[in-house]
């Protein structure tokens, strides 16, 4: 029962602080998250995401990432990596030639621990974003270099051996001009499938300086261990 109402607690606070919203369509974010393991210190982050406007319509963003992770040990990771961004705001703004498309190489570092039944995990990530904005050989195309720092703190509760509660939240802070971009509150029910592969649905707060933005999504989670058996 308590388990129950830190739910039922959380999810309320989430529903309540989500009446301000930046546009009048509820969207989605549709992910898939790796970590291939092939050897004992190394494995290989792969993930994609598509983001819509609304439910799985009017694409918003597709992100492709993916990076080597060194692991020091059970409870702390180090990676670097690179990731592909397309990203078209049209249908929100209602312009045309302002997609973006963005080459970003980022570093990381995640910590882990546990206090009771509650896990959990810090992960700290820097960004070098290089920006393309509009049609190549137009008056409005322009390139720019942006310099990000991220921390997210998430917290895992298990309910069962096959059900858990994931909740998160992540500042993102520009390191030149306004240091404030944005902040992301998510809560989630997730499934434990199978040992390395697991399901969460739940619901993304995204504030930004102007606006906020209602994002459900839904995530797999698959990490294979490509080492050889001894």
């Amino acid at each position: 029962m308590r388990k129950l109402f830190i739910a039922v607690l959380f999810f309320s606070s989430l529903v309540t602080n989500a009446q301000e919203n930046g546009e009048n369509d509820l969207g989605s974010w549709h992910m898939y998250f790796g970590m291939n393991r092939i050897s004992d210190k190394l494995s290989i982050h792969t993930e994609g995401q598509l983001r819509y406007f609304e439910q799985a319509e009017n694409f918003n963003q597709l992100l492709l990432r993916t990076g080597l992770n060194y692991h020091i040990n059970p409870d702390a990771i180090v990676t670097g990596g690179y990731a592909f961004i397309d990203t078209d705001p049209s249908f929100l703004d209602g312009t045309e030639d302002d997609n973006s498309i963005e080459h970003r190489i980022f570093e990381q570092l995640i910590l882990k621990n546990k206090v009771g039944e509650f896990l959990f995990e810090h992960r700290y990530r820097l960004e070098q974003r290089f920006i393309e904005t509009g049609e190549q050989g137009s008056a409005s195309y322009s390139k720019s270099t942006e310099h990000r720092a991220r921390y997210r703190l998430q917290v895992t509760l298990p309910l069962t051996d096959i059900f858990f509660l994931n909740f998160y939240d992540e500042i993102f802070l520009n390191l030149q001009g306004s240091v404030y971009g944005q902040n992301r509150l998510y809560g989630a029910l997730g499934v434990n499938v199978t040992n390395n592969l697991s399901v969460q649905a739940g619901y993304l707060k995204n504030h930004f300086p102007t606006a906020n933005f209602d994002r459900l999504q839904i995530a797999v989670f698959y990490n294979p261990d490509f080492r050889k058996k001894k």
